[in-house]
């Protein structure tokens, strides 16, 4: 999803999709006449979904087969209360495309070619019928849709500098139309006109990203680089009422209003935040900026920890769904997981580095340094008593922990794979390793020895705590008829043993029955994520499922019925 527009009876809300994983280049066809119909068009094309917020079902699917990309600016009319909705793709002229949603079955009213520079955002006018404006890099296009064809004018800037973006519009209560330029520059645009009447140079130091009217008929901007919140009057000038945004949350994204004198800001570090300019601002959502890869559930509670290249470590609480704290590392963070008593866990990261930190006071307790290259994967052992430090150097790293997961001395380091290591299982006595690797081998290994096992028969009845090996026996049913060894990122068996769920690289989450041991074994996919899921998780009371996204570093929670 790239784009979000709300309608006029604030129930239904239109997304602009990206294309999916399993696009197939090559097939697209343009619906035509009406006995002409998109070929190989699925729902992994881009489109226009429509939603019912309260149900959150799907109400109609606009543009499969008509989208190039993404859907990147969408807007609903307001003057025929949201009869008509406009859409501009990502393809290489930008097509714009209005369609009449009146009927039962919504159509494509009229498209036409909008610019080979990015489109930012595209509005129908509050208060001018068939009014259209648009706005992105080097463009100010005003549209006028008359007798079912879009027509353009572009703005003139007469005295002033044109800027390189235009990166926000918005309406004044008298139909003017407003910018935010990246020179720092509010303009003022008649109703009606394509030329400026009024200025305020310099209302940022950097670029204007947002323009909100307020319900008292002033103006709120938000700047990106100075990360103000500026109030101004009707007639453009501040009233004194600014704030700044705190430099952890990022600079501002987007502004809305909401109930009474709420307002809300969206940055540019995935945070929402919420306050008034009289009070502070604080936090309603954050989540992590940078691709996603550590999880881990608690041991005891409903609440997760997950890490990324963004190097922050989050604390979340599963019920509410909110932060419970926020722990910046110095590296790059990829891989963590929960001591068994859950007062501390282990972090992974990038620069071959594995910290502990105090789940209490956030403080780090013991820092140590394995190999030169990254953590892909660590694992307390059941009993707690030992760590396994997995490496991209090839190696696992054992440690003996004391001092309830404060203290740790080295045990050895495991040597036989001929590939960086992927997953790692304890055995639930906590004497047994399992180990893969990126040449997809799966090795077995004696805790305080660090040998390797080479006698299979002496781990066959061994009984795993834990399975997050995608390649063990009771896991081979997980891989899809010609998926290769890096198709399923992860996976994880519930408490129970009775469940294994796999993230797999065409953004699905997939349960299987387990033990799962025959190939291509039967299983239910579940989409949500628009990037690569990299792991799985669930709670220690198997009542939730929790998934991470890569690219689209989104965390998603599936209750288990």
């Amino acid at each position: 999803m790239q784009s979000l527009a709300i309608h006029p009876d604030k129930i239904r809300i239109a997304s602009g999709q990206v294309a999916g994983h399993d696009r197939k280049e090559g097939k697209r066809k343009r619906a035509g006449s009406s006995n002409e119909k998109a070929e190989e068009c699925n729902e992994n094309w881009p489109h226009v979904r429509i939603w019912d917020s309260v149900s959150l079902n799907t109400l109609s699917v606009l543009g499969l087969g008509d989208f190039d990309r993404a859907v990147c600016c969408i807007s609903f009319s307001t003057l025929d209360k949201g009869q008509l909705l406009v859409a501009v793709d990502e393809a290489n002229e930008h097509v714009i495309s209005v369609w009449d949603l009146s009927r039962d079955r919504p159509h494509k009213i009229t498209e036409t070619k909008s610019s080979t520079e990015p489109v930012l955002a595209v509005e129908f006018h509050p208060s001018e019928k068939g009014s259209i404006v648009s706005c992105g890099k080097g463009q100010l296009s005003f549209w006028t849709l008359e007798g079912g064809a879009l027509s353009k004018k572009q703005g003139i800037y007469d005295k002033y500098d044109k800027p390189k973006y235009v990166l926000c519009l918005s309406f004044a209560p008298n139909g003017d139309v407003l910018t935010g330029d990246s020179n720092g520059n509010i303009f003022v645009w008649g109703k009606g006109s394509n030329r400026i009447t009024q200025a305020v140079v310099g209302a940022h130091e950097g670029g204007v990203f947002s323009l909100c009217g307020t319900k008292d008929g002033n103006l709120l901007s938000g700047g990106g680089k100075d990360r103000k919140v500026i109030e101004w009057d009707s007639g453009y000038s501040k009233t004194g009422r600014e704030t700044e945004v705190a430099e952890v949350y990022g600079p501002v994204r987007t502004l809305n209003q909401g109930k009474g004198g709420l307002i809300l800001i969206g940055t540019t570090k995935n945070c929402i935040l919420q306050g008034s300019l009289d009070l502070e601002f604080s936090p309603v959502m954050q989540s992590h900026l940078d691709e996603l890869w550590g999880l881990a559930a608690h041991p005891s509670q409903h609440q997760f920890l997950t890490c990324g290249a963004d190097r922050h470590v989050y604390l979340w609480d599963s019920q509410s769904r909110s932060v419970v704290w926020l722990r910046e590392l110095n590296d790059p963070a990829h891989s963590c997981c929960f001591h068994p008593e859950g007062n501390v866990a282990a972090i992974g990261t990038q620069a071959a580095r594995w910290v502990v930190l105090d789940l209490a006071t956030h403080e780090i307790v013991s820092v140590h340094t394995d190999g030169n290259e990254q953590i892909e994967c660590v694992q307390y052992s059941p009993d707690g008593a030992y760590l396994a430090v997995g490496s991209r150097d090839n190696y696992i790293y054992v440690y003996q922990v004391t001092d309830g997961g404060r203290k740790y001395s080295r045990v050895g380091r495991c040597s036989g794979h001929s590939s960086f290591i992927t997953h790692l299982d304890w055995s639930e006595d906590s004497q047994y390793l399992a180990s893969n690797s990126g040449d997809y081998e799966l090795l077995y290994w004696a805790a305080s020895t660090c040998k390797q096992v080479t006698n299979h028969s002496a781990v066959r009845d061994v009984a795993w705590a834990t399975q997050n090996c995608t390649l063990a026996f009771t896991a081979a049913g997980i891989w899809p008829e010609g998926a290769d060894g890096t198709d399923v990122n992860n996976c994880c068996r519930n408490h129970k043993q009775t469940l294994l769920a796999t993230a797999d690289d065409f953004g699905k989450v997939n349960l299987f029955k387990y033990p799962c041991s025959q190939p291509r074994s039967p299983y239910h996919s579940f989409k949500g994520h628009s990037s690569h899921v990299t792991s799985v998780a669930f709670l220690f009371d198997d009542s939730r499922l929790v998934s991470t996204g890569g690219h689209d570093m989104a965390i998603l929670q599936w209750q288990v019925v």
